[in-house]
């Protein structure tokens, strides 16, 4: 899934879509994949200032999901180009009436 396809998928989506992300995981040198799977709580465009020495009006943004995973944690994962968000069907209640 191409950054411009994420992006346009992270538009659309509402609290209690379920979704796939995988994202790169980078500390010094090492770099690994992790996929997380959860409800989305929300959505968010959050201004930030992590950069050295930028002009005020110089905004930089971040794209985050605020998801619920499976077992009741909530976490924050911030989208990048490299991100590839895919929504779930929902999960099938196996509590549901026939």
């Amino acid at each position: 899934m191409s950054a411009n396809a994420t992006l346009a998928l992270f538009d659309e989506l509402r609290r209690g879509d379920r979704v796939e992300l995988v994202h790169e995981v980078k500390v010094g040198l090492k770099r690994w994949t992790t996929t997380t799977v959860g409800t989305v709580v929300r959505t968010e465009r959050r201004r930030h200032s992590l950069h050295f020495r930028r002009s005020g009006d110089d905004k930089v943004f971040s794209d985050l999901i605020v998801l619920q995973r499976d077992d009741g944690e909530l976490t924050t994962v911030t989208l990048d180009e490299y991100s590839q968000l895919r929504r779930l069907a929902p999960p099938v209640s196996h509590l549901a009436a026939p």
